[in-house]
């Protein structure tokens, strides 16, 4: 698997594990009801390095990075994380996590902060765990999930 930048021609691909993710509702505090237009606007953002996760021509995963804040805060990143539900579990996530730590550490940030981790993604909880991001804060009841009702979000974070 390599993970590289994404480029135009990646937007379908991109599409295709965006869009099951939003509409879902849930593990991102994000509308459902977004068009493909606006989940692809959304997903790669002015100031967001977009990356996709990529075995034998075929498009995993994406993540993307970016400062977490403006001014002060622009010192530690954020980054997000998608794997196409046909790779669950053959270690897109890991690599994509590994892949964006490294990268924000070389572009000079000195952390990476989630800062709305939904508590019931217990898979990506424990992930990010084992690459050494501690829960620094738990928002009680902060997002409404389709089936759970209201569950807790978590904010986490790791130095670099």
């Amino acid at each position: 698997m390599i993970i590289r930048p994404a480029t135009a021609r990646d937007d379908e691909a991109i599409l295709e594990i965006v869009l099951p993710v939003v509409r879902a509702g849930e593990t991102y505090a994000i509308p459902r009801d977004l068009t493909p237009a606006e989940a692809l606007a959304w997903w790669c953002s002015p100031g967001y390095a977009v990356f996709v996760a990529v075995e034998n021509g075929a498009v995993l995963g994406t993540a993307y990075v970016h400062a977490n804040q403006k001014g002060g805060g622009s010192h530690v990143a954020n980054a997000a994380f998608m794997t196409r539900a046909s790779a669950a579990g053959r270690g897109v996530a890991s690599a994509l996590c590994r892949h964006a730590l490294s990268w924000a550490a070389a572009e000079g940030y000195t952390a990476m902060q989630f800062n709305f981790v939904v508590a019931t993604n217990t898979r990506a909880v424990a992930l990010w765990q084992r690459f050494g991001f501690e829960v620094v804060g738990r928002l009680p009841g902060a997002f409404r999930h389709p089936s759970r009702g209201l569950v807790d979000a978590l904010v986490m974070f790791r130095g670099l």
